[in-house]
């Protein structure tokens, strides 16, 4: 995911090794799986014709005669389903639930090109081609979709519910707010005068590109950790340039992984997940995040901007990057009693 405020920095290929090494903790489990759930690899078009790709998880216990509630999990922003949104739709699916993770357009294995790119309205798109795959399937009771949106996803699923009342609940854990992030940085760090500068030179990028000349990429997770490095460029490191979360899908590198290309990032800046969040009631909505998370500012603020029925779950003790992994700390109990309450 994204570095603090540097958010127009292009991608340099120099160096990958970790000065310091990391500690995984103990209860870290991305790459979990279960032999109580059944997993199928599925492909289904979004409403422009674009192959998405999920993994659709069914517990093995299952009466398949009959349909059942079911969660879409949407990964980190920069991240696949492998990286976080799988580990949730496994767990979910054990307590009862038909679950499916999805890559979003454009990254992991959905179509879109060039790969990276940032197109808000088309990932919250994902969400809602999702439920119509699930919707018209033999499982899924399409009265009874919910949805799990992590870091990123959460600002996507949240823009889909708006304007997609099949989605009948919303869980987000540790939220990104991708167009506040953008704009102002975290807590309000970015100047107006960076602000411009980053639209500018993405602006010229596109001139370059246009022209056939190199694609760049910008922020997300750095690959080398110094002793300047902050507290934050070191859990994502954590996560995602070490075994703990670590992932590339087949065709691209690492050294892509997380990086938006830099003439489409910009987007963001146009992206407003949170207006009229509150025309997504009498639909529940449940923002979770870690007490000690340097995201949970957008947490706080979808939740002072949405309607009821709604609720802001703090996980104590828990940073951002801790609720994609640690087993112990997910409030899996909580995310539980929500949608078994709510898609009933």
């Amino acid at each position: 995911m994204f570095k603090s405020i540097a958010l127009g920095v292009i991608l340099s290929t120099a160096g990958t090794s970790a000065v310091f090494a990391a500690d995984r903790p103990a209860d870290a489990d991305n790459f979990y799986r279960s032999d109580k759930v059944e997993v199928q690899k599925v492909t289904f078009k979004n409403q422009y014709k674009m192959n998405i790709a999920g993994n659709l998880y069914l517990p093995k216990d299952m009466d398949k005669s009959k349909k059942h509630a079911a969660i879409i999990v949407g990964h980190p922003m920069g991240a696949v389903k492998e990286q976080s949104a799988d580990l949730y739709a496994v767990k979910m699916a054990e307590r009862g639930f038909v679950t499916m993770s999805v890559d979003l357009a454009f990254w992991g294995g959905s179509d879109g090109q060039p790969r990276n790119a940032v197109a808000p309205e088309l990932y919250a798109e994902t969400f809602s081609a999702a439920v119509d795959y699930l919707g018209t399937g033999p499982f899924a009771d399409r009265e009874k979709i919910g949805a799990i949106g992590i870091c990123g996803s959460g600002s996507f699923a949240i823009s889909a519910a708006k304007i997609d009342p099949r989605l009948k609940a919303v869980a987000t854990i540790s939220m990104y707010d991708m167009g506040a992030a953008n704009r102002n940085g975290l807590n309000h760090s970015l100047t107006l005068a960076q602000r411009k500068q980053i639209i500018a030179d993405a602006a010229e990028q596109r001139y370059v590109e246009f022209q056939g000349g190199a694609t760049k990429y910008t922020s997300g997770t750095v690959h080398e950790i110094t002793e300047k490095s902050n507290h934050i460029e070191r859990e994502f490191y954590d996560f995602y340039r070490t075994p703990r979360g670590e992932f590339t899908p087949a065709g691209s590198s690492p050294l892509l992984t997380t990086h938006p290309t830099l003439s489409s990032n910009t987007k963001f800046m146009n992206f407003y997940p949170f207006n009229d969040i509150e025309t997504i009631s009498p639909r529940p909505l449940l923002f979770i995040t870690g007490d000690q998370a340097h995201s949970k500012e957008f947490s706080e603020d979808a939740y002072k901007r949405a309607a009821e029925p709604k609720e802001l779950y703090y996980v104590a003790g828990a940073g951002h990057v801790d609720l994609y992994d640690r087993v112990e700390l997910i409030p899996f109990d909580k995310l539980e009693s929500f949608f078994k309450a709510n898609l009933k």
